[in-house]
């Protein structure tokens, strides 16, 4: 009679703490619904966007042709992925997110540095996401309703409804993003595939589009250039790593997160680095830049169109 009364008077004192609210209690294993599918669709939803794309080109606007950036961009993620699975294995093993994995590290209140440092970047992060994501938006409907660009407020209300969008979809909660992260990562696959079609097409082939060589003479002026953009990668993903456990903490197992990340991260965003490497390759193509400088001249132009 009084064990049962015991664990109900833990519970509720637990609860009563200035330390305990709902979103950072451990997961019930019955709200564990997270399989190999869906962080596999995690990784390839967050590497198919704008800024994988303007990351990739500026490895080839740098210098660096197709094979150098797409090497460059695995190493990048499999560097990453060594304290993603580190850290992902707290949120598998007992529900918990960030902010309560720091407690470890940092203490009961001195977690909250951390936790407050990782909010803060994300808030800058996001503002980036939904003012590309904006920019694409009105982009859209400048080539679909021309009038559209003397709207001098048409790039800001993009901005706003993209940012207010990615706002609905979060406060539906992580299983609305489990949902929409299913659906889109074989559709970001097959427009990455079209895209790349398309390339190929305007370029005249694989050719023109892959033809551009190393601007780099010597392996110390590529290793320059390499490093910082080998730094490029690892940050994009660096945060992520770090707060991990807020996605594996719904894990159904831990062999379901750490299969899902390794198939996820970094074989296929290398594989849809390609998509982006080839693709820029072949839009550099098609607008007629110059891809490379060898011996102080300029190489031909590699042209797709007019």
């Amino acid at each position: 009679m009084t064990e049962p009364h015991s664990h109900t008077l833990r519970a509720e004192t637990i609860r009563g703490s200035g330390l305990y609210n709902k979103d950072l209690a451990p997961v019930a294993s019955e709200r564990r619904r997270w399989r190999t599918y869906n962080y596999a669709a995690l990784w390839i939803s967050m590497s198919v966007n704008i800024p994988t794309y303007m990351l990739a080109s500026g490895m080839i606007a740098g210098g660096m042709n197709w094979k150098q950036a797409i090497a460059t961009v695995f190493l990048g993620n499999v560097v990453v992925l060594i304290p993603m699975l580190l850290n992902a294995h707290a949120g598998a093993a007992y529900g918990i997110p960030f902010p309560i994995f720091a407690r470890s590290s940092f203490g009961v209140l001195g977690a909250n540095v951390p936790a407050v440092l990782r909010a803060l970047v994300a808030c800058g992060w996001f503002g980036i996401q939904a003012w590309v994501g904006g920019e694409a938006i009105n982009a859209m409907l400048m080539a679909l309703v021309p009038v559209w660009k003397n709207f001098a407020l048409g790039l800001p209300l993009c901005f706003f409804a993209f940012w207010l969008l990615n706002v609905f979809v979060v406060l539906r909660g992580v299983n609305t993003i489990r949902f929409l992260q299913g659906i889109t990562a074989p559709f970001l696959l097959a427009i990455g595939l079209v895209l790349l079609l398309w390339a190929r097409h305007r370029a005249g082939g694989f050719g023109p589009m892959l033809a551009a060589p190393s601007k780099f003479q010597s392996f110390g002026e590529f290793f320059r250039f390499f490093v910082p953009a080998l730094t490029g990668v690892v940050g994009f993903w660096a945060t992520v790593a770090l707060n991990i456990p807020d996605f594996t903490r719904f894990a159904q197992s831990q062999r379901a997160q750490m299969l899902g990340q390794a198939l996820g991260l970094p074989a296929p965003p290398r594989r849809i680095e390609g998509f982006d490497i080839s693709n820029i390759s072949g839009t550099f193509a098609v607008a007629s830049m110059s891809v490379s400088k060898t011996a102080g001249r300029t190489a031909p132009t590699i042209a797709g169109s007019k």
